[in-house]
């Protein structure tokens, strides 16, 4: 049974968007144009930044904005909504709350997706923003998985934003080294999985072509969802 078309709340930011869809098309069993998922996309990159709002560096709220997003995007015919942005996950509620249709939680099928991976996990690294980590969106749903979360030192963190921020953001290349220094530091604070929970490091993982089975990328875990939740068959 197709539920078609997802709605894909897109623009933040704006590369994480494209390259999501590109993962929906590329994570779908499909020998045929008509075999792909149908999707209408609002690539919104004007959208109030997130991580600025939930530090506390900006009083302009991204929630109602994303709100009414989801209700134009509703209105448009999607039949459930995916958001690839973790850190836009504080305001999931508020989105949520404006539409009669899904809106599919990309931190539980991320949580989902590392124990899958990982057997016997009981630790996870956290490589995300400063947003996602103020709001402990990821450490709230762990701990209900029973799972302890592991954050990176304030050293570290800071390169991580950078990466995110100076890096994949700005369109200027990041060297392996530093992303592999990221995981490394989250393995030895005892990690036993490494959680890229901003789609902004998915996009490095692929560009640095990182292949690690305990590093679990947030945004092929919402692709994957997305692709069964529309009816498609993954490969």
């Amino acid at each position: 049974m197709r539920n078609e078309p997802v709605g894909i709340l897109g623009g933040i930011g704006p590369m994480a968007t494209v390259y999501f869809m590109q993962r929906v098309l590329a994570m779908t069993d499909a020998s045929r144009d008509q075999d792909h998922v149908d999707m209408i996309v609002w690539n919104h990159a004007s959208i109030p930044d997130r991580t600025a709002y939930l530090v506390g560096d900006s009083d302009e709220s991204p929630g109602p904005v994303m709100a009414e997003d989801a209700r134009q995007l509703e209105r448009a015919g999607a039949r459930f909504i995916a958001v690839p942005c973790n850190t836009a996950q504080a305001f999931q509620d508020e989105v949520a709350a404006a539409v009669d249709i899904p809106v599919i939680d990309i931190v539980a099928e991320t949580i989902a997706a590392a124990r899958a991976a990982v057997p016997d996990l009981t630790h996870v690294g956290i490589l995300a923003t400063d947003g996602t980590l103020r709001a402990q969106t990821y450490h709230r749903a762990a701990q209900a998985a029973g799972l302890t979360p592991v954050a990176p030192d304030d050293v570290v963190q800071k390169d991580v934003m950078s990466m995110i921020y100076d890096g994949v953001k700005a369109g200027m290349p990041v060297e392996r080294e530093r992303f592999d220094a990221a995981v490394e530091h989250l393995r030895a604070k005892g990690a036993g999985a490494v959680l890229l929970a901003c789609t902004e490091l998915s996009i490095l993982r692929t560009d640095l072509a990182v292949d690690d089975h305990d590093v679990v990328d947030s945004l092929d875990a919402l692709a994957a969802r997305t692709v069964t939740m529309a009816g498609g068959r993954l490969r």
